[in-house]
């Protein structure tokens, strides 16, 4: 809770700078704010199984803990990242401001035990990305990129309330653990329409990760909003959904999982296809992203398909979403600079093994990474999902996804082949700051490091 006020207090601090005229000490206040954040978090690490807030309707246990870390994280590389692109803007104060308040609404998400919280987690975290992603505002492609969030994150947030309201107007309870009692004690007797509303927040909550047939709006939205905005949505938005969908579904509804699991390994199953097929095919780097992380989201959803009710799915989750956002903080670092004149094309990367040796060996672990090779932390990412479904009647889609990831490293392999095996038409320099540098190579250190050592996490993180 100390962390969620503090990161509140800065998103107030950010909104005062202008005024105060303390614009350049704004980001070292907002990192070491971070890094407070991040401590106090974790100094309520196996206290009591949680400490509860307003009435239980938020609770920080060790899973908040554990994800709220690792959106901390993120979010402490994602400003150092950020550095030159907040000091380029005119508008860096309400930029920092709406960053602050997306990670307000991204941990009341890892923490949530109640609709409500529920509902107001997803909007903080939501409607400040909607102005993010429009804010390069000469941009036609950027102003589309906010517009189309906007329209299909309120059709989604329009789903989530209509679900709500009915599972409400069965359970009479809006608070996690007494919808899964009145489900317990009612399971023969349950009206319809509750199911419908589970089905619907089911829906919602696809929308949210831009799973199949629900992910039309990502790869626009990605290609339009600046490339460090995509970063931001990419890492932080998706770790904070699917812990609202692993609290959802496998604490609230498991006891009804016959309803909505076999729909869940439909929408797998189109994610794992269409993803793949359709990021094979892109010569736009951002829009290749978006459609790999379509495929990220469908592995992530296997976990909560599985349903495996111990503490394999959870540290499953934890290690995919940690090596995940790490990895995507250094491929859209190195992409963020090799871009900056407008080619975000993979022919923007032809020769960067020789103008740039150390940022397109960055690029090539982080692209291993998401492709899932060994000794990088996304092989264990996706052997540690691979064996929460191992048990489960749902092998088809083991196999399915060890398919279709054969075809993700075609796409990942694309651009390390540019980087090395083509020549660029000008041998220019990719100049990079040195705090950029330091953090794609601290983040590509991390991701090579939790590849050897995959222990590392699994012990720091035990449930």
């Amino acid at each position: 809770m100390k962390g969620l006020l503090i990161l509140s207090g800065l998103g107030i601090i950010a909104m005062l700078a202008e005024i105060f005229k303390f614009k350049k000490l704004l980001l070292p206040i907002v990192l070491l704010g971070i890094v407070a954040a991040y401590a106090t978090n974790f100094m309520d690490w196996n206290k009591n199984f949680g400490i509860s807030y307003f009435n239980n309707m938020i609770a920080f246990d060790n899973l908040a803990l554990a994800f709220s870390g690792i959106i901390l994280v993120t979010a402490f590389f994602w400003f150092i990242l950020a550095n030159d692109y907040f000091e380029e803007d005119s508008n860096t104060v309400d930029h920092f401001a709406l960053v602050l308040f997306a990670l307000v609404g991204a941990l009341m998400l890892t923490s949530f035990k109640n609709m409500t919280t529920l509902f107001l987690g997803i909007e903080i975290m939501s409607i400040p990305l909607y102005v993010l992603a429009a804010s390069k505002k000469n941009d036609v492609k950027s102003n589309e990129a906010g517009f189309k969030y906007l329209i299909m994150g309120s059709l989604a947030s329009g789903f989530l309330l209509f679900g709500i309201a009915l599972i409400y107007g069965a359970s009479g309870s809006f608070d996690l653990l007494e919808i899964k009692s009145y489900i317990t004690n009612n399971v023969a007797s349950m009206p319809a329409f509750f199911y419908v509303g589970v089905v619907m927040l089911l829906i919602a909550m696809c929308f949210k990760v831009s799973a199949a047939p629900f992910h039309f709006w990502a790869p626009d939205v990605y290609q339009g909003s600046p490339t460090l905005i995509t970063a931001l949505m990419s890492t932080i938005v998706k770790t904070a959904a699917f812990v609202a969908i692993l609290k959802l579904f496998m604490v609230s509804f498991s006891n009804i999982s016959q309803l909505w699991s076999a729909t869940l390994a439909v929408i797998i199953a189109l994610s794992l296809i269409i993803s793949n097929f359709s990021a094979a095919m892109q010569s736009n780097v951002k829009r290749m992203l978006a459609y790999s992380s379509i495929s990220h989201a469908a592995f992530m959803l296997m976990v909560v398909l599985a349903n495996v009710r111990s503490s394999l799915s959870v540290n499953a989750l934890v290690f995919y979403s940690l090596a995940y956002s790490i990895g995507s903080i250094v491929a859209f670092g190195v992409l963020y600079n090799v871009s900056r004149k407008g080619n975000e094309g993979i022919e923007a990367f032809n020769g960067l093994g020789k103008r740039n040796p150390l940022l397109a060996m960055c690029m090539s672990v982080a692209m291993l990474s998401l492709a899932g090779i060994p000794v990088t932390s996304g092989f264990f990412a996706k052997y540690f999902v691979f064996t929460t479904m191992i048990g489960t009647g749902y092998k088809w889609l083991l196999i399915l996804a060890v398919t279709t990831s054969a075809i993700g490293v075609y796409y990942y392999l694309k651009i390390i082949i540019a980087m090395y095996f083509k020549s660029s038409d000008g041998e220019e320099v990719v100049v990079v700051e040195k705090s950029q540098t330091l953090v794609i190579v601290l983040t590509t250190v991390i991701t090579l490091v939790i590849g050897i050592l995959p222990n590392l996490i699994g012990n720091m993180f035990e449930f």
